[in-house]
């Protein structure tokens, strides 16, 4: 994961097609959005704000499938809803790093243009135009400020998380277990 984050910017168009060696690799999308068709991803935070992030399908040339792009994140005092025209981007180009869509119900659907997860059979029901099986996190592009307010996302922290902790943890308790046996052994009257 480590090594796709930090590898060269790609043009997306030239990944694979198998989304375990596309994923976290980072790429570059120029194209043209379709804003009439933009989705908001909803029930979002950001600095313990509510907002939504901003789902827009692209089309690059020489293809007539899309890719679906996360610009990042708005407010939005219900974590639902935004007035979307506010926020088209002059800017059609964008950097950022391949994700999976998420598996889940086929049951997922896309209600007033908001979904809750990236599920691909509930995005691709309701895009008139296919969809590749990956998505794009946009982390930048070529002018940062073209649109004030709009918070671009940040790449999967890496470390070695919680592990750490735990084993500290799993440790005490079993040192509590040990010792407090032992007390009560020692404490038993002896018959």
């Amino acid at each position: 994961m480590r090594a796709r984050l930090d590898s060269a910017v790609v043009d997306v168009g030239a990944l694979p097609r198998d989304t375990v060696r596309a994923r976290f690799r980072r790429v570059r999308v120029a194209g043209r959005p379709f804003y009439d068709h933009e989705l908001v991803l909803a029930a979002r935070t950001h600095t313990g704000s509510p907002g939504i992030n901003l789902i827009t399908p692209f089309r690059f040339a020489g293809t007539d499938t899309v890719v679906i792009v996360n610009r990042g994140w708005i407010y939005s005092p219900d974590g639902m809803t935004a007035d979307l025209s506010k926020w088209r981007e002059a800017d059609t180009v964008f950097s950022g790093y391949v994700e999976e869509f998420e598996t889940g119900s086929p049951a997922d659907s896309v209600r007033l243009n908001g979904i809750r997860r990236m599920n691909y059979a509930a995005i691709a029901r309701v895009l008139p135009y296919p969809i590749r099986n990956f998505y794009v996190v946009a982390t930048s592009d070529s002018t940062p400020a073209a649109t004030p307010g709009v918070v671009r996302l940040r790449p999967p922290v890496l470390g070695d998380g919680p592990h750490l902790s735990y084993a500290v943890q799993w440790f005490a308790f079993a040192c509590i277990a040990v010792v407090g046996a032992g007390i009560v052994a020692a404490r038993s009257p002896r018959l």
